[in-house]
């Protein structure tokens, strides 16, 4: 699923978008800490998919495993 984010230098200075989009995975994922459900992330976004916001979410939680805490 995560296939459906790129990180393309040209494209929101290299922010992690939804493919074929320049919706970046920090806006999508603003919108759901923020209160909003996926259907009204649909809303406000509708050229993006029920996947698509499932993929932000996905690369995020993918992306915090990674994170590295120095105690």
């Amino acid at each position: 699923m995560t296939e459906k984010i790129v990180i393309d230098p040209k494209i929101c200075h290299g922010k992690p978008t939804i493919r074929g989009t320049r919706i970046m995975v920090a806006n999508v994922l603003s919108l759901f800490a923020g209160g909003y459900d996926i259907d009204k992330i649909l809303d406000y976004y509708p050229q993006l998919t029920r996947d698509d916001v499932r993929a932000a979410i996905k690369y995020a939680v993918e992306n915090v495993q990674e994170e590295v805490v120095l105690a």
